[in-house]
């Protein structure tokens, strides 16, 4: 049986593979890691499509998820003063989010709130 493990080893991550008796141990910096990620990404996406019955699992109701791909998350204001959070996330270009006052104070509160509490709190309380 193979195994598949992701570590951090100091400013680096490392990645493991194990398969019956051989081991074989990857270490890369972070620009390598999502670089690592960004090609496994649009490998899967070219490999697998989703077909119809699988788009239709995902109800009405249910987002999608998707890890940030880009290696910057940049805020900033449009002409009009608005918010705006550009990024890129999974397959998908590069995009934009322009943001009202009060969803942009929902969400700056939102990750404070997340990122003061202890890991493992935030971990056993899951979703989001």
């Amino acid at each position: 049986m193979a195994g598949i493990s992701v570590s951090l080893e100091g400013s680096n991550i490392q990645l493991s593979f194990q398969k019956d008796d051989q081991a074989t141990a990857v270490i890369m910096d972070a620009s390598a890691a999502r670089a690592l990620v960004r090609a496994v990404g649009q490998l899967l996406t070219v490999m697998h499509e989703p077909d119809e019955a699988e788009a239709d699992d995902l109800g009405d109701d249910e987002a999608a998820m998707l890890d940030v791909t880009s290696p910057a998350i940049e805020v900033g204001t449009d002409e009009q003063g608005q918010a705006v959070v550009a990024l890129q996330a999974g397959g998908l270009p590069p995009f934009q989010l322009r943001l009202t006052d009060e969803e942009a104070r929902h969400v700056a509160t939102s990750l404070n709130e997340i990122l003061a509490a202890p890991r493992d709190v935030r971990s056993s309380h899951g979703g989001h």
